[in-house]
């Protein structure tokens, strides 16, 4: 493949908001190599509110200037002679904040985060499947994945990351319960899943629910995608001995009744996959590929397809809490 100029997103400052955000479109020469390194030719890449994060500056390790985006499918045209031409997808918690991301033509990885998309998604289906699959996959990784007979509640379940929590515990013959503030529910799951309603639902009630839809036993495993606004809810929830995941929250201090905690024998587990480089992210994302392979797993319907050139209506978008996943195609 012939290694022409392409298009690539540069932030060269940190901005406090989106108003001030301007990011340059630039033509982008194939970038040379180091030993170990290849070159792939990037075909699409999810945009993750984390990218629009990094772009303003919130995200404490990102680096000036930098080219954002986490999330990537393309081809290998340089590098190790066993994977020229190969199709390979990934995601990276240092792609896009350390080192040079996903929106742009080129993208220069270590030889070791290289794998093999599976070869009955699309490009534009494996360019959004990420960074939101990562964190579920990380999240029950370490709290233990869920088994058949156990209960997982996923809490903001109509998010990218709920989505995926819910496949991936419907994957591994769990009973999963829905919760979210909306009537809908994404057709992606994969099994008959229970769905609370839970806009207008104090937390006891919301725990009432999730005892009635488990016959009294409650949750073995909370996903909680939101945090704080969930807090209470997943707590009164929570079976003994039962595991609550976080990987976000609008509040930083919320009530912590100690005494709950340790009579029932609970656990918190907190998620960053940002602390995850892409060797260690395209990993994990490659332990899903017979999941997606056997259709199992579903990847996101991508609901909005960006040009680079539009790069700041694509992160506009996407910081405005838009449900849509959002992707660019080059």
């Amino acid at each position: 493949m012939q290694k022409e100029n392409l298009r690539a997103v540069r932030l060269n400052e940190k901005v406090s908001s989106i108003e001030e955000l301007s990011p340059s479109i630039e033509a982008q020469q194939a970038p040379a190599l180091n030993r170990g390194e290849a070159l792939i030719r990037v075909v699409s890449a999810g945009v993750n509110p984390s990218d629009v994060k990094a772009a303003l500056g919130i995200m404490p390790k990102a680096i000036f200037p930098r080219i954002p985006g986490r999330d990537f499918a393309g081809v290998v045209v340089d590098g190790p002679s066993e994977w020229l031409g190969k199709e390979v997808w990934g995601s990276g918690g240092d792609v896009g904040i350390t080192r040079n991301g996903s929106h742009a033509g080129w993208l220069v990885l270590p030889e070791q985060a290289l794998h093999e998309k599976p070869q009955n998604l699309s490009f534009e289906e494996a360019g959004s499947v990420g960074v939101p699959f990562v964190t579920a996959y990380e999240g029950f990784r370490r709290s233990g994945f869920p088994q058949s007979g156990q209960v997982v509640v996923v809490m903001g379940a109509n998010g990218k990351v709920g989505q995926a929590a819910v496949q991936i515990a419907a994957m591994n013959g769990a009973q999963v319960i829905a919760v979210q503030r909306s009537n809908s529910f994404s057709a992606y799951a994969c099994a008959e899943v229970s769905v609370i309603n839970a806009k207008d639902l104090a937390a006891d009630q919301i725990a009432e629910q999730v005892q009635k839809l488990s016959n009294g036993k409650g949750a073995n495993i909370i996903f909680n995608t939101v945090g704080s606004a969930y807090f209470e809810a997943a707590n009164k929830s929570l079976a003994k001995g039962g595991i609550q995941i976080f990987i976000a929250t609008q509040d930083r201090a919320v009530p912590f009744d100690i005494f709950t905690f340790y009579r029932g024998m609970h656990t918190f587990v907190g998620i960053d996959t940002l602390a995850l480089d892409c060797i260690q992210s395209t990993k994990l994302l490659d332990q899903l590929r017979s999941g997606f392979e056997s259709n199992q797993l579903k990847p996101f319907h991508v609901d909005q397809a960006f040009k680079i050139d539009d790069a700041l209506e694509a992160y506009k978008l996407v910081l405005s809490g838009s449900p849509k996943r959002v992707v660019f195609n080059l």
